[in-house]
Parts: structure tokens; sequence; C-alpha cells
């Protein structure tokens, strides 16, 4: 594999050629964490459920579970009792059939993040509204030609979707490789953080965790508290790594192994790239391939300084100000890798090389158009009163989030240049849904090769430029930051391609 430049490693958030870890001390633990023991038992794969004959029909119940998190148990709430729900394997061409059943006490629905399928009627639909105890019948015909990755789904009704998340409603979904990649095994890693109170039930979030967006207490990797994962010396693992957390950004580093980038979000490089480190915006996904090495390691996730509100909240104090710069603290622990015993027999067959991505900067421009992400004080209340509360605004274009309002109109079949603009002192990963975004401008990275993805971060008063083309599908569907808490309060718009 030919070497790459740095600057060709920062083009997609990465650096290096072999993970190297922070260091094993000042492990973030919180004190509601350390009440959990537990930790370190073997991790545990979601169940997988698989497309048969062109086609996959489940039955996906979000409802109340009391699940076990180390040595504790937690009231939590699931898919199908589990944390994750189960992955769902399909295939170019294939339809998913899911009945969503809500034995919530919220309304709820479902989005399955990343697809390149239809918006309207029963297909990836944001505006459909799931009530307590109904259900809804959704079909997902996915492309012929559509892109293999990992990819995941989680509820999506407005006002509730930070809620429900963090709650533990989430799950992958694999679209198949055409060529399967030779490894030893695949693993499913969905990261996801949550905060429990002492009786194990779920914590409300305060207001400044609303405003900053909110980072749970706890992390968990397949909803298990830093799980273990044995090997041999030699073999070769692919990692799909889901970042599943409502707002947490993961810098994942693994000491003393050999890591490659298969992709990133959408679709597959054309081969393989070493990297130390990748960071994920929260919805961003990761396939890696892990070359084992003898010795034991763990994955950590460094910290990520997102940006902080320090100047903007005025002289506010009290539960408001504890919380105004998440994610730059301590790196955590999300998992150990013991490599032992006997190594591997005899090297696998090399990795499938891949068509390059499309590179659409050729492509003539039918219209370019800003959407300026912002927030300031004066709009929504956040909290309940008092040093508690806040007047907080978290617009597209100067307006919060109305779903009978039409934001923005496109061709059905064009392409579009979109200038994603940032003017708070907070970072905002932005996620379209429907059609993935190729990076063509972002401070100084360099964008030589295309760079796909379905959330691209925009840092804290800068501007990211993208390239969108609106194919295959037309109807109305939503942008938004995917900090979720910022999305339930207002920062998301509309969008239809007729």
């Amino acid at each position: 594999m030919r070497p790459l430049t740095r600057r060709q490693l920062l083009a997609l958030g990465l650096a290096g050629a072999g993970m190297t870890a922070a260091g094993g001390a000042g492990l973030w633990w919180s004190s509601t964490w350390g009440t959990f023991g537990g930790a370190g038992e073997d991790l545990i794969q979601p169940p997988v459920l698989t497309a048969r004959d062109g086609a996959l029909e489940l039955t996906l119940k979000a409802a109340p579970a009391r699940l076990r998190i180390g040595n504790r148990t937690a009231n939590v709430q699931a898919f199908n009792g589990s944390l994750p729900g189960p992955t769902l394997r399909v295939r170019p061409g294939d339809t998913l059939r899911v009945r969503m059943v809500n034995q919530l006490e919220a309304p709820t629905n479902l989005h399955v993040h990343g697809l390149h399928v239809s918006p309207q009627a029963n297909g990836d639909n944001p505006f459909v509204s799931i009530t307590a105890g109904g259900s809804f019948d959704y079909e997902y015909r996915i492309p012929e030609d559509h892109p293999a990755g990992t990819y995941w789904y989680h509820p999506h009704h407005h006002g509730h979707v930070a809620d429900q998340i963090a709650a533990g409603l989430y799950g992958t979904i694999l679209v198949e490789d055409p060529d399967p990649v030779p490894v030893t095994r695949e693993r499913v890693l969905v990261v996801s953080d949550l905060s429990l109170d002492p009786d194990g039930n779920l914590s409300d979030v305060t207001p400044m965790g609303q405003i900053m967006g909110r980072e749970g207490q706890i992390v968990l990797v397949n909803g298990q508290l830093r799980p273990r994962l044995v090997a041999s010396a030699g073999e070769r693992e692919r990692w799909r790594i889901v970042n599943a957390c409502p707002s947490r950004f993961l810098r994942l580093q693994l000491e003393g192994q050999t890591v490659r980038l298969l992709g990133r979000d959408v679709g597959r490089l054309p081969e393989p790239m070493d990297v130390t480190e990748i960071e994920l915006a929260p919805g961003n996904r990761a396939d890696l391939i892990v070359e084992t090495r003898e010795g034991i390691t763990q994955l950590v996730a460094a910290p990520v300084d997102r940006g902080s509100m320090a100047g903007m909240m005025g002289p506010m104090t009290g539960p408001l100000m504890g919380e105004d710069r998440p994610g730059a603290e301590e790196p955590v622990e999300l998992l150990t890798l013991d490599v032992s015993g006997d190594p591997a027999a005899g090297p696998l067959a090399p990795i499938p090389e891949w068509d390059r991505l499309r590179d659409l900067r050729g492509d003539p421009i039918a219209a370019r158009r800003t959407l300026a992400f912002a927030m300031g004080m004066g709009g929504v209340m956040v909290g309940g009163g008092g040093d508690s509360a806040a007047m907080m605004s978290f617009t597209v274009n100067g307006r919060t989030f109305d779903p009978d309002r039409l934001d923005e109109t496109v061709a059905a079949g064009a392409v579009e240049e979109w200038t994603l603009s940032n003017s708070s002192p907070m970072d905002h990963p932005i996620h379209l849904h429907v059609w993935p975004m190729q990076v063509v401008e972002d401070g100084d990275r360099d964008l030589t090769e295309p760079l796909w993805l379905d959330v691209v971060n925009v840092p804290a008063r800068s501007q990211v430029k993208v390239l969108v083309a609106f194919d295959d599908f037309r109807g109305r569907t939503v942008f938004h930051c995917h900090i979720l808490d910022h999305e339930d309060l207002g920062m998301m718009g509309t969008i239809e391609a007729r």
C-alpha cells in the first residue's frame, strides 16, 4: 500500500500509521460509574437478523427494559429487549420491512441513518409519529448500487430524539460487501453512553446538559462496561464501530496494534489506509481492520474539545455552569484487547481493492446555498426555572424547526454546493438524511481524495463546504445538528427534492 502524507490523513480526520493510545494514566472514572462492578466480561455481539431471498422482515419493539450493566440492574429503553438492538444484515437490492411497535410512554418513530432510501410515505420518513401503544409498518427498498458499509437505526421523533437514544434505543445495519473481506472474525462495536441514578434509573438531563449536548456518565460498548476481546497473534479482525452517543465525540486510539481504515460512514476506500487514531462525531461510523500483535491493550476514547459556552451565558451560576465544557477531560477506556496464545495459522488472502469513490467536483453545480447554524440568547426555555433555566435559541438560517414549514427546495437529480456555517462557540456535526455529502472545503484539510460522510462536523466559528447529489429520490426530509439535544431544541430544517 502506498504511503499517505499527514495532510492526506487529516483529510479523513486521521493521523499516522498504527494506532497508539494516550496512555493508561488518568482514565475517566466518575463516582456513578465507580459503583458499577462487573467490567471486563467477554464482549457479546448483538443478535443478528439476516435477509433471505432479497428481503428482511422483522418487528422492532421499543419498550422499557431491565438489563444488567456490569453487576447492577439498570432501567433503560431498548429495541427487542437488547442493548444494542439486533444487527440487521442486508445486501444491495434487498427490501427491509420493519414493523415498529411503540411500547414507550412518548411518541417515537424510526430513522435508518445513512441509508440512501426514499424518504416518502413508509420509507425513511422523519415526520411519521407512532403514538404510545401504536405501531407503523416501514418498508425500505435498498438500491442495487447502494454502497456497502456500516449504518445504524434509531428513533427520530422531534423533541424526543436525545432522550430515547440516551435511554438505549439504537442498533446497527450492515450492507454487505459484494466481495467478502477476508478476515479471521468480524465484530460490531456500538459505543454509547448513559447516566443512571443510584437506583439504576435513567437520570434527567440538566439544563446545561441540553445546551451543551449531554454526555453520559457511563460509556458502554455493546451495552457492556469495558468488555474484553480475545484474539491470537497474527489474526485479522474487522471492527465495525458506531458512535451512538447523543453528543460525545470519540477520538479512538489503540496501543500497539496495526490498524487500517476500510471506510467511514459511506462506502469503502479503494484500499485500506494505515491510521493512528480516528475521530467520530455523534452518528459517524468507522470500518477498521485490526491486525493483532501479542499483548494486552485498550481501545481508548481520547478527549475531544468540542467547544464551550464561556462568555455566552452571562453571569449564570449553579447547575448550569458545571458542564460548560464537555469532552475535554480525560481519556475513557472502552475495551481491552487481549492477544495471546499460539499465533494464527497462515496469512489470509489480501483485501481486495475497490473502485475509487465518486468525485462530484467535475459535475455542474445547479445551485449554491448557505446553511447557517447558530446559538444565542433568547428563544426556547431550557430547564425548569430560576438559575437552572436559560432562554436559548438553536437555529438554522435564523429559524427554529417547524415540521409544517418547507425550508429548502432542491431539484431532483441536481448537484448542489452547500456552505455549512457555524457562528457558535461549539462544534455542530451536521447530518443530512437520504443523501450523503462530499466534503470539498474544510480548513486546511487535504481533500485530494473524495471524502464522503453523512455526518459532517463543522467546528466552532468556522465553515465547511460540501457537494450533494440529489440522486434517485424525490420527497421531503430533514437536515440537523447531530448533537441530539440541539436537534430537539430546534437546530433542524426541512428540505424537499422535487
